[in-house]
């Protein structure tokens, strides 16, 4: 039978999702805690990888396992065995050729930026105090949706068929003291949500126009797009399924 885990994590201690041979991630620490508790090997599928210190609110994996499962029983140990920067939410039977990474509808991403230095979100957003145009970023991150190669957002060498994606929802929105983006697409380029808000605050800073950031798009070059902002400040917070409502 095939599960679905539904989870959520603070990536800061982490480097990332995906398994590193000499550092800690996400799916070696869930591996283990499913391994112990099911008395078998158990290698989860994620629905993509976040990179070190991003955290993640939503996400999902599977893994497959002969025998039913007491489910409440299950997500109640795994709960108290696994590290406090973890949790399991659910787990959900699905059909067997159900895929968290290949059958993904839509994800969403958020990004968060203080603007006033606060102590207890140091490590959950990015503390960045100068005066933005906000509504010229909004003008900005509506330029998104209008294309569909984010070369220029993307990692360079990176190992992947085609630089296209579908950008469903870009904008900015503000939470008193905070700055919070959303983006939601088909499918993320690595690096690409923290190369975009690293853009659009130089469109915010005034260091460019809406035409550079529309020629940036067109030139497909990372060299010509903004730096990459921190990855404590940013969050995947939704996965949408056609089969999970």
């Amino acid at each position: 039978m095939r599960y679905f885990i539904k989870l959520a994590y603070n990536g800061t201690h982490y480097h990332g999702w995906q398994y590193q041979p000499n550092a800690a991630s996400v799916q070696e620490t869930l591996n283990k805690a499913f391994s112990v508790l099911l008395n078998t090997d158990i290698n989860l599928m994620g629905a993509g990888r976040t990179d070190t210190g991003v955290h993640a609110t939503e996400m999902y994996a599977h893994f497959d396992f002969e025998a039913e499962l007491n489910i409440p029983i299950l997500v109640h140990k795994l709960n108290s065995f696994l590290p406090k920067d973890i949790t399991v939410y659910e787990i959900i039977p699905v059909h067997e050729e159900a895929h968290t990474r290949f059958d993904a509808t839509k994800r969403t991403y958020e990004y968060h930026i203080n603007t006033v230095k606060n102590p207890f979100t140091q490590e959950l957003s990015w503390y960045f105090n100068q005066k933005l145009d906000v509504d010229l970023m909004n003008k900005a991150a509506g330029i998104l949706l209008k294309h569909t190669d984010f070369q220029c957002f993307s990692k360079v060498n990176t190992d992947v068929n085609t630089f296209d994606c579908t950008i469903f929802e870009a904008s900015w929105k503000t939470e008193k003291d905070s700055l919070i983006f959303t983006i939601s697409a088909n499918r993320f380029l690595r690096n690409m949500v923290r190369a975009i808000v690293g853009t659009l605050v130089n469109v915010g800073l005034q260091k460019i126009t809406l035409d550079d950031f529309t020629a940036i798009i067109d030139s497909k070059s990372r060299e010509k797009a903004g730096f990459s902002v921190p990855a404590h400040g940013l969050y995947l917070t939704k996965i949408d399924y056609d089969y999970l409502k």
